[in-house]
């Protein structure tokens, strides 16, 4: 029996040590696969955080010298940071986080200072040794997917804050339908549905919204779709029928103000006081409001046009041509013989020429011959094309459901590449269910 003692004791001693490795190696890897509380994409536990403000005449040169960071140290991070974020663009009010570790002495040393450019980007400046790092990034955030409905009692912005919604959603409602619905001639009672996703960071603080997954417009009367679907590897919005919401011409050239005067051949002239035709129409607007060119086409006048004031005037296809009168000044680049798109920069709202305050007046020629801006027939651009027909009916379909409340969630369409959505009918099927 003595024989056996010696070997089962050393088993029992290497499975007794084997057991106490498992324990080790099992804390270990239980400490690995604890949460660990990272920030701005740095372990925050490893750090002592300090937060704060930019303050007035503050620069971070200034403040990382107030965390001991060496005056060479900054010209070296200066350089280092100007094609990333140059330090000169740090502004007053926003926010800044510091990582600082203590060494054994119990020293503090700061690691990284964060500098939040807005509600969701930021900078991370680092600090390692004798050497810097600038990196930017993204705050994580949510998105849910929104359905709102508003009506109407003064205007499409009154309507949006009345109701509490993002202020830019009101921005992308104009965007969407600038070429199709009169913003300047919205009446009580008009009203509007949207989907679209909002997103929040730490699913809580709103940061902005996201794409705008459909619209329905009222206006007088009349409904106006907007379908989002990608054709020419674009996404861009559609009518229902399946023509394109662009249109040959911008409703207006400029956005957020009201019209003053309209096109009339009898309107007594608020200087000189006598009747005089008024081919144009005037929108109120304060000094410097942007206004951009309504379609394509080349300038073909730059200039002092008299009681016009500082006028431009632009040649389009069709014979037509427009003018922008009383203008404080022009976007840079914009002269004689230049070509402008639709929707560029092309001035800035004035009061010069025979002006009794500041506004635009908008002028449109065919063949030479004024006509009402408000009521020039629109050309919508190329349409639905036809071997998209069936994917689009198939998105146009579920994104109306959606916007009238009749559709569930696992139905909506959630990405729009009409090449693989997987149940869109092919084209053959789609004229057999017909």
């Amino acid at each position: 029996m003595g024989y056996f003692r010696l070997p089962i004791c050393l088993l029992l001693l290497v499975a007794a040590g084997a057991c106490s490795k498992t324990k080790q190696q099992a804390a270990a890897e239980a400490q690995a696969a604890e949460p660990q509380n990272i920030v701005y994409g740095i372990n925050a536990d490893d750090y002592r955080i300090e937060t704060g403000e930019v303050g007035s005449g503050e620069t971070l040169g200034k403040i990382l010298n107030g965390y001991g960071v060496s005056a060479l140290t900054i010209d070296r991070l200066d350089k280092a940071s100007k094609a990333v974020f140059p330090l000169r663009n740090i502004r007053v009010g926003h926010k800044f986080t510091a990582f600082i570790h203590e060494d054994s002495l119990y020293a503090p040393h700061l690691d990284y200072l964060v500098y939040e450019r807005n509600m969701s980007e930021y900078v991370v400046f680092g600090f390692h040794d004798d050497s810097v790092s600038v990196r930017t990034g993204e705050k994580q955030f949510t998105v849910r997917r929104t359905r709102k409905s508003a009506t109407i009692n003064s205007s499409l912005w009154g309507a949006i804050m009345e109701q509490n919604l993002p202020y830019a959603l009101a921005a992308e409602l104009e965007d969407i339908y600038q070429w199709t619905v009169d913003f300047f001639g919205i009446q009580k009672g008009d009203n509007f549905t949207v989907v679209y996703e909002e997103r929040f960071i730490d699913d809580s603080i709103p940061a902005g919204i996201g794409r705008v997954w459909g619209a329905k417009f009222s206006q007088g009367g009349k409904e106006y779709y907007a379908i989002p679907f990608r054709q020419n590897g674009k996404i861009q919005y559609w009518e229902y029928d399946g023509a394109s919401l662009r249109k040959q011409m911008l409703k207006a050239p400029l956005k957020y103000s009201r019209i003053s005067s309209r096109f009339t051949y009898a309107r007594k002239h608020p200087i000189y006081k006598v009747y005089r035709p008024h081919t144009g129409v005037d929108y109120a607007a304060p000094k410097g409001t942007p206004v951009h060119a309504v379609a394509d086409g080349v300038v073909t006048f730059k200039g002092w046009g008299g009681g016009g004031g500082n006028t431009l005037k632009i040649k389009h296809a069709g014979n037509l041509m427009t003018g922008y009168l009383h203008l404080s000044g022009y976007a840079k680049g914009i002269s004689k013989g230049s070509r402008v798109s639709q929707g560029q920069l092309i001035g800035y709202v004035g009061s010069t020429g025979a002006s009794t305050g500041p506004h635009l007046d908008y002028r449109i020629w065919k063949n030479g011959t004024p006509i009402d801006p408000l009521k020039i027939p629109q050309e919508p651009a190329e349409p639905i094309a036809r071997e998209n027909r069936a994917a689009f009916e198939f998105v146009r379909d579920r994104i109306t459901a959606e916007l009238n409340g009749e559709i569930k969630d696992e139905d909506r369409i959630t990405q729009l590449d009409s090449l693989v959505i997987p149940q869109a009918p092919a084209p053959a099927e789609a004229a057999a269910a017909k």
